[in-house]
């Protein structure tokens, strides 16, 4: 009997933990805390007000497991099958850890709340989503990169290496100032024009090197994770067109049911008025 009394509760209890209400009080929660971090870090705040932040963290952290142990209630193991849910845990889990001694690092972690963000907005977690689904093309084309850099870090090593061998003098330094200029900072008076000036015709090489990695596989990068946001918004369109035909077909058909309910009704109220009068 208890536990027919239980379940509902915990479905209950499911349903209020995330609601949009309380989600959106915890979302200002979050906010409100990443604020209050950002203060610990001024001196005069502390000096002024860290008693008061202090207390403010340690009610922040209170709300935040409060949130965490309805979950774990209400889901149960479930809770453990999203994966916003595990990142959500493992936030929460590292500010409970005493941040003293050798652990004081982990007080610098405690800025990672802000990232709770994502699992709250449905926007950043699609965002976030897309990125995450876009990681094995993405991949592919970290190979194709890291392919062009190491060609262009030999050549550049073979040939630079004896006038500029602070930034050709072995591959390391080669792979280097190639990334320099693939960033385009400083590549042209730092790097491209003095070797230039001692080998006229490295124009051939930078340019063809920016023409490669900046215009073409750098666009490849936007090119894929654009395409996939695009699909997974095209596949949340067709889940929600879905979603409404479902429930206009279901309307349609509890609809008929009753009309046909209403009709069976009709046809025995005429019998039995028939019968009657014969």
């Amino acid at each position: 009997m208890a536990s027919s009394n239980n379940v509902p509760l915990r479905e209950r209890l499911g349903a209020w933990i995330e609601s949009p209400r309380i989600q959106a009080a915890i979302i200002a929660v979050i906010m409100f805390n990443a604020v209050t971090l950002g203060l610990e870090t001024s001196t005069f705040v502390q000096r002024h007000a860290g008693g008061l932040l202090l207390r403010v963290e340690q009610l922040v952290l209170t709300i935040f497991v409060i949130e965490i142990l309805l979950k774990l209630y209400a889901f149960r193991l479930r809770f453990f099958t999203s994966g916003w849910n595990v990142f959500d845990f493992v936030i929460v889990g590292i500010a409970l850890i005493p941040a003293s001694g050798p652990l004081a690092i982990l007080r610098a972690f405690r800025i990672l709340r802000i990232l709770r963000l994502v699992t709250k907005v449905d926007r950043l977690r699609h965002l976030v989503e897309s990125l995450l689904r876009a990681l094995p093309s993405i991949g592919w084309i970290v190979v194709l990169m890291l392919m062009v850099f190491y060609i262009f870090g030999v050549m550049g090593t073979k040939l630079f290496a004896d006038s500029f061998p602070q930034y050709f003098g072995h591959l390391g330094a080669s792979l280097y100032s190639l990334f320099q200029v693939m960033t385009l900072e400083s590549w042209s008076q730092s790097i491209s024009r003095p070797v230039m000036a001692t080998y006229p015709y490295a124009w051939v090489y930078f340019l063809s090197f920016i023409l490669i990695t900046v215009f073409t596989v750098l666009n490849l990068f936007i090119g894929i994770i654009v395409n996939t946001m695009q699909e997974k918004h095209f596949e949340e369109e067709e889940l929600r067109r879905n979603a409404v035909e479902g429930r206009a077909h279901a309307e349609r058909e509890e609809m008929l049911e009753l009309l046909r309910d209403v009709s069976a009704r009709v046809r025995r109220l005429e019998e039995e008025s028939s019968a009657g009068r014969n």
